[in-house]
């Protein structure tokens, strides 16, 4: 519905002679719309937040930080002190105690030429298997309202659209009618439409 001036704003509630049943049908299929739109988009944003933000809460809780050892020395020479970005370090394989007291292996990034038995620290979760380091609550809090916004507006899109092409039916449909009134009236004064 495009806006067409505040003298025109809201006519289908007004009441007016010339208002038919197909207005009164669309100014309630736009609200009902409207209203639809924003209760899907915000329930399933917060739905989908707050089960981001539980399952990252939950990580934080559950995921430890344990020590490995290097099972053999790394590839390459270390280059300097200060040297620790991700882009200065290459994969090595790794060995930890799992929670169960078995051992297991897998691969981190390291820094380069580090020699074996090396203590390297590395994330595990309940079963002892390699993870990424838990988000913070801040990070999570973010992603969680990142991805809340992302699916409200994709729930939100659904009503809308459908909506949107309610009223373009009732829009064809009503330009249809006027078009067969025009006919007829054409008839009845000797004239032809079109």
């Amino acid at each position: 519905m495009a806006f067409r001036g505040p003298k025109v704003w809201l006519w289908r509630w007004r009441r007016n002679p010339l208002r038919r049943r197909a207005d009164k049908v669309e100014a309630w299929l736009v609200l009902g719309a409207w209203l639809l739109t924003v209760l899907a988009g915000v329930s399933a944003g917060l739905a989908a937040s707050r089960s981001v933000e539980g399952t990252l809460a939950r990580e934080r809780v559950e995921w430890r930080q344990v020590e490995a050892l290097l099972v053999a020395k790394a590839p390459g020479t270390f280059a300097g002190q200060t040297g620790t970005a991700s882009s200065d370090q290459v994969w090595a394989k790794v060995r930890w105690a799992a929670p169960d007291g078995s051992s297991r292996t897998g691969q981190v990034r390291v820094r380069p030429g580090s020699a074996a038995g090396t203590p390297v620290a590395v994330w595990t979760d309940t079963e002892g298997r390699l993870v990424t380091r838990p988000a913070t609550a801040a990070q999570a809090h973010l992603r969680a309202a990142l991805i809340g916004a992302l699916v409200g507006v994709s729930a939100a899109i659904v009503p809308f659209v459908a909506g949107r092409t309610l009223c373009g039916r009732l829009e064809r449909r009503r330009i249809d009618q006027w078009d067969a009134e025009w006919a007829r009236f054409g008839q009845q004064r000797g004239r032809t439409a079109g």
